[in-house]
């Protein structure tokens, strides 16, 4: 059994660490400032209370998780750890640091799992010394629902590198895919920024609204490829009709390599988004507490698998 830590006290690293002690394995969180110390142990508390309000989790496995947990802002609690899931600012210098904290302090055949969603990893790999040991693990958020990981390897891996993550991957109930070669935004953020930029784009040429965009891929979009996946969907079309329809559709799909308007003036105007209150929605109109629950509930099947302490 591998001897888990997670480095970064944020979000991703609090739902890492839910996770893990959800499935009844303990787990050092590593932070550096005592407020987020505080606010890790709040999230992951918050987030056994949503289980449980949910009725996928009672008190008392929350209380067994808690136990689980050892959240410190001391490196030295790395001692003995096999792997280190990393979850820190997507900041070079930073993750450097850490990094070779990491391998100050754990166990000598650690496996460093950087959750990061931006950086390609042939930059991760000049940050240390020891690359053989360093891939990518990329969550999803919610991290402790959502069940996918993208893992990025690198020729430097041995394959005992790759097989224990994947094995821990499993063992956490969670579905991988593993990309070979590293590219930006790896394969969910790429799809995912080619909708956004043509979405904004409807918007900005007034053929709808965001209101409207977000029902068409609640029921159409996103209900089609769950069910069967997009490349079964273009193959089920055939190719001859998929041609057909790019013929018609490619010329005038979004194709800008810059920040759209949209987002530059919404940055200029302090509208940002949910934090700010205001982005493509008025979030001061929209339930806080409803929204967290929709974001979590595809995902409420899975969490019935874990085996939860008690």
């Amino acid at each position: 059994m591998e001897r888990i830590a997670v480095y970064g006290t944020g979000t991703i690293g609090s739902c890492e660490a839910t996770l893990i002690t959800g499935h009844g394995i303990p787990c050092v969180v590593i932070g550096h400032s005592e407020q987020g110390l505080e606010r890790c142990r709040r999230t992951i508390a918050e987030n056994w209370d949503d289980l449980i309000r949910q009725g996928l989790a009672e008190e008392k496995n929350k209380r067994a998780a808690m136990k689980l947990l050892t959240i410190s802002s001391d490196p030295a609690e790395l001692k003995g750890c096999t792997f280190v899931f990393e979850a820190v600012a997507e900041d070079l210098a930073v993750k450097k640091s850490v990094y070779e904290k990491i391998l100050q302090h754990a166990d000598d055949s650690v496996i460093i799992a950087s959750c990061t969603s931006s950086i390609n990893l042939p930059d991760l790999l000049k940050t240390t010394d020891r690359p053989e040991q360093l891939l990518i693990a990329h969550p999803f958020q919610p991290v402790h629902m959502l069940p996918l990981v993208e893992v990025v390897r690198h020729e430097g891996n041995p394959d005992e590198v790759i097989a224990r993550t994947l094995s821990l991957l499993k063992l956490l109930h969670r579905e991988t895919v593993l990309l070979k070669k590293s590219v930006p935004g790896m394969i969910v953020n790429r799809l995912a920024q080619a909708l956004f930029r043509e979405s904004i784009d409807l918007i900005e040429q007034g053929v709808t609204t965001a209101e409207d965009i977000d029902l068409a891929v609640k029921y159409a979009v996103g209900m089609r490829y769950a069910s069967i996946g997009l490349l079964e969907y273009f193959d089920a079309v055939g190719f001859e009709l998929e041609k057909a329809i790019a013929e018609n559709v490619y010329p005038d799909l979004c194709n800008t390599k810059g920040i759209q308007k949209t987002v530059l003036d919404g940055i200029a105007a302090g509208e940002t988004g949910q934090k700010a209150g205001r982005g493509l929605f008025d979030w001061s109109e929209k339930d806080a507490d409803d929204f967290r629950i929709r974001k979590q509930s595809p995902y409420f099947d899975g969490v019935r698998k874990w085996t939860m302490p008690e």
